[in-house]
């Protein structure tokens, strides 16, 4: 059999075993971003890294080859410049590998500002130095190539801003009716207001991953006007913490389902989770960690949390998983740990 002949049919067969759905699963980083979503087509893409060590690079790996069956991550997105998000690059690119890498452009100085940052210049050499096969640089509107399945639902993952710098809104968008609802908070000058944002649409199925986009421009990207529209699945920005989660954006997303990728002690702030809780729309909370602090805030239902509290020993890293069916009218959230499983019916835009 000819190679090109022999790809071929490896590929078909591996898009039939899948059903072609869609699969996003929430890696656990214990408070860092780790999201990986796996095509139709078979694809991988890589939404953040998680942190620099080798542990959460080799969690990634693990739930890429092992529980998505992947030999290689064909995209990764890094959102923004914190350690939490880009770290892991070098390690896991090392582990397998990477094909294309999407940023918002490397900065020289440090991310939030910091005039001669030693500590900069030494954590983004791994990052520049890291084996992939290709970079490319995001801003608003730039789509990420991603093959098309046959006979499956049109898959786009589009930046919808970067930098603070969104899409424009089409003529004669309506204003959004929650305009002014929320005061501003004082400016942020850290690198997570620059987060990138992305939207990944399958059919009628909307996900949002705005990585730690902060509070006055999760405002900007909704108000005026309504960039993002409404969505199905919310991966709650900045890992649940209280400078993020505008109430503004999280009822004009309206989402049907949200997944918080925080850590024991980290995110599920009181404010973001009132917010959450405000969304009318909302019927499920989930999170990669149980809140043990003493003013912890959790999802009612228990079963929502992939990782609980150790009496003792190391996390071992339960991640949550998303199934977009094939049509994309419904989609299946998974807790493996807690043998958790629930559908719900995609919403249309």
């Amino acid at each position: 059999m000819k190679p090109l002949l022999a790809a071929l049919l490896a590929l078909t067969l591996s898009v039939s075993a899948r059903d072609k759905k869609l699969d996003i699963y929430w890696i656990d980083s214990e408070g860092g971003g780790s999201t990986l979503i796996v095509t139709p087509a078979g694809e991988a893409v890589l939404i953040d890294t998680g942190n620099p060590g080798g542990r959460d690079a080799q969690r990634i790996q693990v739930v890429a080859a092992e529980t998505a069956g992947l030999k290689r991550i064909d995209h990764v997105i890094i959102t923004h410049f914190h350690s939490d998000h880009f770290g892991g690059l070098a390690e896991l690119a090392a582990l397998m590998p990477v094909g294309t890498l999407h940023d918002k452009g490397v900065p020289e100085g440090s991310p939030d500002g910091r005039p001669q940052d030693a500590r900069w210049a030494m954590a983004r050499r791994p990052y520049l130095d890291a084996k992939v096969e290709k970079r490319a640089t995001l801003a608003a509107g730039v789509e990420i190539p991603l093959q098309q399945a046959e006979g499956s639902p049109k898959l786009v993952l589009r930046c919808l801003g970067a930098n603070q710098k969104f899409i424009t809104a089409p003529a004669g968008a309506p204003q959004n009716p929650l305009n002014g609802s929320v005061p501003p908070k004082a400016p942020d000058p850290s690198d997570n207001a620059n987060s990138v944002v992305m939207l990944l649409e399958f059919g009628g199925f909307r996900f949002f991953d705005g990585g730690d986009l902060s509070w006055n421009a999760e405002e900007k990207l909704v108000s005026p006007v309504n960039l993002a529209g409404t969505v199905d699945l919310y991966q709650v920005n900045h890992h649940g913490l209280e400078v993020s989660n505008n109430p503004i954006l999280i009822r004009s997303l309206q989402p049907t389902v949200s997944v918080m990728n925080n850590g024991p002690t980290k995110g599920t702030s009181k404010s973001a989770m009132d917010a959450l809780k405000s969304a009318a729309t909302i019927q499920a909370m989930y999170q990669v960690h149980e809140n043990v602090r003493d003013d912890h805030e959790n999802t009612a239902d228990r079963t929502m949390i992939a990782n609980h509290a150790l009496t003792g020993g190391e996390c071992v890293a339960h991640h949550i998983h998303c199934a977009v069916s094939a049509d994309a009218r419904s989609y299946t959230m998974n807790v493996p740990s807690q043998q958790h499983s629930r559908t719900f019916q995609t919403r249309s835009k």
